[in-house]
């Protein structure tokens, strides 16, 4: 009996221990120390400037697929676009990033771009 006392008694006290350390914390500061992890969530086509860079007028489609990428999106109804669009989103922090692309093709030639991404600019730090 002494034995069955002697074991059972030192788990009751640290589990009386712990929680009455814990009942003192509110809520809100285990909440604050206690955080999930979260990953970055990276979608789309990422596009330096390096790589707006080496685009030319007059480029055909192919050309320019090797320089970018498949494009995100390609509309029906609009053959002669094709946009590249590009989010970030940290784990830490509420900071979203958006870059967006849109190549415009004449007559199977690249005529023009269109977005936030430009050749010679500086790319914004991630």
């Amino acid at each position: 009996m002494r034995k069955l006392f002697s074991s059972v008694l030192p788990t009751a006290v640290l589990t009386a221990a712990a929680g009455a350390a814990l009942s003192g914390c509110s809520a809100t500061a285990v909440s604050d120390f206690v955080k999930p992890y979260r990953v970055d969530v990276r979608q789309g086509n990422y596009v330096t400037q390096e790589m707006v860079a080496q685009l030319k007028p007059g480029m055909t489609r192919d050309q320019v697929r090797f320089v970018l990428g498949t494009p995100l999106l390609t509309d029906v109804f609009h053959a002669d676009r094709w946009d590249y669009i590009y989010r970030f989103r940290p784990g830490k922090g509420d900071q979203t990033q958006e870059r967006r692309l849109a190549v415009i093709f004449e007559d199977g030639r690249l005529a023009r771009l269109e977005g936030d991404v430009r050749a010679g600019e500086t790319q914004p730090a991630q």
